[in-house]
C-alpha cells in the first residue's frame, strides 16, 4: 500500500481530477494548502498596502492506493497537472510514501481490503479467503 501526496496549482484541480477518474482512481482527498518552492514570492498591493506574498495557494491530493495503482495514479496526476508539454516551475510535486496500515472505520476492514477499489491485490486476497 502507498500514500501518494501531490501538490499542484489550484487552476489544474479539475484537470487532475478528470485525469484520475479516467484512470479509474476515484478515492481521493483534496485540501487547500499554501506553500512555496522554486516560485519564491511576489509583491502584491491590496487596499493600498504593499505586501510580499511568499506562500502560494496550492491544492494537495492525498490518495491511498494498492501497489498495482501507483504508476497509473502518478501518470494521471502528471498528465493533469502539467501546464505545457515540458512543464513549468510551480506545476507541483508528487510524493510516494509507504502506507503501513489502513482501516475502514465503517467495517473494520484492514490493509488492502480497506483501501478498496478493483486491484490485483484485492482479487488475490479474496481468492485466499475462499
Amino acid at each position: 500500500m502507498k500514500l501518494i501526496i501531490s501538490i499542484i496549482r489550484p487552476e489544474k484541480l479539475r484537470d487532475v481530477k478528470q485525469s484520475l477518474f479516467d484512470s479509474k482512481v476515484h478515492m481521493i482527498t483534496v485540501l487547500d494548502v499554501r506553500g512555496c518552492g522554486q516560485q519564491k514570492g511576489y509583491i502584491a498591493e491590496y487596499r493600498g498596502v504593499i505586501e510580499e506574498v511568499t506562500l502560494h495557494r496550492k491544492v494537495m491530493f492525498l490518495i491511498a492506493v494498492n501497489e498495482s495503482y501507483v504508476k497509473r495514479t502518478v501518470k494521471a496526476i502528471i498528465k493533469g497537472a502539467r501546464t505545457n508539454k515540458k512543464g513549468s516551475i510551480g506545476d507541483g510535486k508528487i510524493f510516494i510514501l509507504d502506507l503501513d496500515e489502513c482501516i475502514r472505520i465503517r467495517t473494520g476492514e484492514k490493509g488492502i481490503a480497506a483501501i478498496g477499489g478493483p486491484s490485483k491485490e484485492l482479487k488475490e486476497l479474496k481468492k485466499l479467503k475462499r
